[in-house]
């Protein structure tokens, strides 16, 4: 028994002895095993709650290696518990999963830059360890959760760039270790809260673009370590923060755009020993410019602009040799005397120095050779809108890297000097409302970057050098209110990039408007009015598609008004006082857009239409033609009446009378009725709501009463993406197409996303206007996301080129065949050459291009859209894929993997090019081993053209059996010229769908040849 009991002692001796000693060896295994598990398990559960569209990067994440190995995860070394969760810029589209904060050992979440949405999950209150968590730019939304004030190691908390709401919390002064604080572009309300104050480490605060209001508290003057206090536009007030003053740590202050007012201090230089960028524009300060800021040797930035200071500005800011940027413009700076700009002098010392702008103040003084003196990397001056003189130095040549120079709204005078165009940086020139005079110098031709030529309400004299021609991205020239003669050189008018202005008016420019004017086809408004231009007016101004504006009064045309029918945008026409002839064109009528209308004071006859802009007498000048008749009561004309001889008019008896006058004008009336609700009709069918730049998002409610609960009879195309609706929306009857997405299909939400943003910022009259998104939920609690487009009533171009058996009617000519495809190639070229952004459509088809009423086309769908930057490296949007696009019609380089490109976009217009004018498609039956739509047209040119030609295009009824018609009839239908055309035309399709990327035309190239194919077309 004794043996037994000291048995028994001595092994639980020896037991209790291996606990001691190893207190970690069973249990601190054991539960190291269930973290990594559980960790693992959280993983799982994030990923289960992203959709499906997000992309492959966590395909990884499986079995088949350890989770502490899956991309963006780091584990610590003994533990393997995960310490690090980084997916930054993945693209991942989903909501947070509260799983997360069971990764207890956290110390880094960061999933900036994807596409989350909704709220921050109150669970990440639990990761008491966390030091870093960066959620900005996503769609996060809601407040702020209070349990993330329990992460009381966090040392740098961004959620920047989201849709977060309510206040800044109260506690947030309990992160005693926060040392960055990043709250920008969010829609934070109410006051900063004292507590900040209690962070004493803090060194950095970005509250930026919020709705943020009230003064600075003191409290913040507790924060000695602070090196960056940004909250420029908010609604904060009162003076100047007074307890920043209290921080020398400070290297930048950013309190632009908000409502402070008041004196600087004298010495806020001396305070601010350390500042690198003072930012305080658009505020209410006032006083003037503290002298004792050129004590700051570290200053980099200064912008003071958009306030009420006065005085002028410090000589001795000459001793801020880091200077980069100095932004004074729009305050009430200088006094007009001779000595205003003597600080330019002092600049010379600022070898740094890239902007500065003056502008809208009241300096005086001349310019002077001084002014070459400035830093030789000043790529920006402005010192428009004052009151200086003088004339533009020789030495102007020396600031070599000027890419913006703008003197507009001076006294400045003589001669540009021709030393001008050795700025070959140039981007934009802005010369306007001075006393300039001399002429224009030809060396201007050789800034080829420029983008903007404003020289207007001067005294130039002489001629249009040719040489303007010479530039290769100008989208704006105004040449007005000067003394300029001669003819306009048709250089000027050979540059396709025009896009905004071309203002040639209040001249004494001779001779006809040259035919080059066509080519302008992205024009928004063309002025030549008040000058002594003379001969007709081209017909082909009518190819200026994008036109708004079209002052033409003031000249000497002659003959009759050209055709302009197909200028749908036009908003302002004024073609008065000249010696135009001839009817009133009945397209007029037709252009919805049209606001003003002045044809006044030249020989036009016959009668005045009613519909259209004609119906209101306020938008209209007819005055001056004696010619014309009827038209609205309000327009006062005598009534339009059948001339005939009295004699004859004694002869017809009173029942003929009746016969031939009451019944043609009752059935004139009856036709007037229709035509009235037929134009009623069309008018609400092609109306656009004036929803303005931001439109408003739509209910699934409001999209569900407008298509009749989505029925199929509203129905009107489907497709793996989504299916589409007509509509009529609201009480405005504004028709509308609605594209439902099938968030079932994998890619549809970031196809939802990649339209939204490739349409974002885009604007051509050849592409489909999105009027608005709807991202809701529908009445069975799912998802719902659509976007709306404005109905195009003519349908799908695919359904003209391959009309079913009901359809036979439906054909086009080879005319409106080459008019859609010079659409297509309008809204192609804007895309690749002309948008701020260039943007690859991927997926164009006959299926996404749409025409409206007129058969005018307009591309749409883009959905898998793909924006480039400069560098030409890829924005993606979109899912990867395999291959971009639609068979049949992506460029082969995408099936190996190939970029995106506006190659890829060129190669997918060649083929419907081909298949508009041949009527075959790239994936038809025919088409097998070595033979596609590409090869059989080579094969076939430039003989046998008519024979791969589509018969309907040369058919006038559409209602014959085209497969019995025979070859030498169809080719009896056009004349040779005509048939050359269309070789031509099959040409460039072959140009553009050549298999190597390389050997293929650009969207420019294409156009061109194509406008020149038409004309010719027509001519004969």
């Amino acid at each position: 028994m004794v043996m037994a009991i000291n048995f028994c002692s001595i092994l639980s001796l020896t037991v209790c002895t291996f606990f001691i000693l190893f207190p970690q060896s069973i249990f601190s295994q054991n539960a190291s095993i269930l973290g990594s598990e559980s960790d693992k398990v959280a993983l799982t559960e994030f990923k289960s709650q992203l959709n499906q569209e997000s992309p492959g990067i966590l395909d990884s994440w499986n079995e088949t290696v350890h989770f502490c190995k899956w991309p963006g995860i780091t584990c610590a070394h003994k533990s393997q518990r995960i310490i690090k969760l980084d997916l930054e810029k993945k693209n991942l589209i989903g909501k947070m999963s509260s799983h997360l904060g069971n990764l207890s050992f956290l110390q880094t979440l960061n999933l900036a830059e994807n596409f989350f949405h909704g709220k921050v999950p109150s669970e990440l209150g639990r990761l008491f360890r966390l030091q870093n968590l960066n959620l900005s730019f996503n769609f996060l939304e809601g407040e702020i959760p209070g349990n993330l004030l329990n992460c009381s190691n966090l040392e740098i908390l961004v959620l920047e760039n989201n849709n977060f709401t309510g206040q800044i919390p109260v506690g947030v002064g309990s992160l005693f270790r926060l040392e960055k604080l990043y709250l920008g572009s969010n829609n934070f309300t109410g006051k900063l809260p004292n507590s900040l104050g209690n962070i004493t480490v803090l060194h950095e605060i970005d509250l930026t673009y919020n709705n943020l209001e009230g003064e600075v508290p003191n409290e913040i003057s507790q924060l000695k370590n602070l090196t960056l206090f940004a909250v420029g536009a908010n609604m904060f007030s009162g003076p100047f923060p007074l307890p920043l003053y209290n921080l020398s740590s400070l290297k930048f202050i950013v309190v632009t755009l908000n409502n402070f007012h008041g004196d600087l201090r004298i010495d806020i230089g001396l305070v601010f020993p350390n500042l690198q960028a003072m930012i305080l524009g658009g505020n209410a300060f006032t006083g003037e410019i503290p002298v004792s800021l050129s004590n700051i040797s570290n200053l980099q930035n200064l912008d003071l602009a958009r306030n009420a200071f006065t005085g002028n500005i410090p000589f001795s800011f000459g001793n801020l040799h880091n200077l980069l940027r100095l932004q004074v413009f729009s305050n009430n700076l200088g006094s007009g005397s001779k000595d205003d700009l003597r600080f330019l002098a002092s600049l010379a010392n600022c070898s740094q120095l890239t902007r500065l702008d003056i502008s809208n103040n009241q300096f005086g003084g001349q310019l002077t050779g001084s002014l070459a003196n400035l830093s030789s990397q000043l790529s920006w001056l402005n010192i428009h809108k004052n009151i200086i003189s003088g004339t533009i130095p020789e030495e102007i040549s020396i600031l070599v890297s000027l890419s913006t120079l703008a003197t507009g709204q001076n006294f400045l005078t003589g001669n540009i000097p021709a030393s001008i165009g050795r700025l070959r940086n140039l981007r934009s020139l802005y010369l306007r409302f001075n006393n300039f005079s001399g002429e224009i110098p030809s060396s201007l031709g050789n800034l080829t970057q420029l983008l903007y030529l404003r020289l207007e309400n001067n005294g130039f004299e002489g001629s249009i050098p040719p040489s303007l021609g010479n530039f290769q991205n100008l989208q704006e020239i105004d040449l007005s209110g000067n003394n300029i003669n001669g003819t306009i050189p048709s250089e000027v008018l050979s540059q396709p990039t025009l896009s905004r202005t071309l203002n040639l008016s209040h001249n004494s420019l001779t001779g006809p408007l040259p035919r080059e004017v066509g080519q302008l086809t992205f024009l928004i408004a063309l002025d030549v009015s008040h000058n002594s231009l003379s001969g007709e007016i081209p017909s082909n101004l009518g190819l200026c598609l994008a036109l708004e504006t079209l002052y033409m009064q003031g000249n000497f045309f002659q003959g009759s008004i050209p055709d302009l029918g197909k200028l749908m945008g036009l908003l302002y026409l004024d073609l008065s006082k000249n010696n135009l002839e001839g009817k009133i064109p009945s397209y007029m009528e037709k252009i919805s857009s049209l606001l003003y209308l002045n044809i006044s004071f030249n020989v036009l006859e016959g009668e005045v239409p009613i519909l259209g802009v004609f119906k209101n007498a306020n938008a209209v000048e007819l005055y001056g033609n004696n010619g014309l008749c009827g038209g609205i009561q309000e327009f006062h004309l005598h009534t339009c009446l059948m001339e005939k001889s009295r004699t004859s008019e004694k002869r017809i008896g009173l029942k003929w009378i009746v016969v031939i006058i009451v019944i043609p004008l009752c059935l004139a009336l009856i036709l007037l009725l229709v035509l009235l609700r037929s134009k009623k009709s069309r008018t609400k069918l092609s109306s656009r709501p004036s929803f303005g730049h931001f439109y408003p998002k739509l209910t699934y409610k409001e999209l569900w009463n407008a298509t009749e609960g989505f029925s199929s009879e509203n129905m009107i195309g489907s497709g793996s993406s989504g299916t589409v609706y007509k509509g009529i929306l609201g009480p405005s009857e504004i028709a509308i197409a609605v594209k439902v997405l099938n968030l079932q299909q994998r890619g549809a939400l970031k196809s939802f996303l990649a339209e939204c943003k490739a349409l974002r910022n885009i604007r051509h009259r050849n592409l489909v206007s999105v009027l608005t998104v709807c991202s809701s939920i529908d009445f069975k609690g799912n998802n719902f996301k659509a976007i709306v487009y404005q109905l195009m009533p003519n349908g799908s171009l695919e359904k003209w080129i391959h009309p079913e058996d009901g359809e036979r009617g439906k054909c086009l000519d080879i005319l409106q065949r080459m008019n859609i495809a010079i659409d297509v190639a309008s809204a192609l070229q804007y895309l690749h050459h002309l948008s701020q952004i260039p943007v690859v459509h991927c997926d164009l088809k006959p299926n996404n291009v749409l025409l409206d009423e007129a058969l005018s086309a307009y591309v749409s769908d883009f959905g898998l859209a793909k924006l480039l930057l400069k560098s030409n490296e890829e924005v993606n949007l979109v899912s990867s894929v395999v291959i971009k696009g639609t068979i049949g019609y992506a460029a082969p380089e995408y099936s190996m993997g190939g970029q995106s490109s506006t190659e890829g976009d060129v190669y997918s217009y060649g083929i419907l090019l081909l298949e508009l004018f041949t009527g075959r498609s790239p994936t038809d039956r025919q088409f097998i081993d070595d033979l596609n739509l590409h090869n059989f047209v080579k094969l076939s040119l430039p003989d046998q053209v008519m024979k791969i030609v589509d018969p309907s295009s040369l058919n006038e009824n559409c209602a014959q059996d085209f497969q019995n018609w025979t070859v030498g009839w169809v080719e009896g239908l056009l004349t040779r010229e005509q048939t050359d055309c269309l070789v031509s035309l099959f040409y460039i399709a072959l140009a553009c769908s050549e298999e190597h990327p390389g050997n293929r035309l650009n969207m420019m190239q294409v156009l061109e040849g194509l406008l020149s194919i038409r004309e010719k077309f027509q001519q004969n």
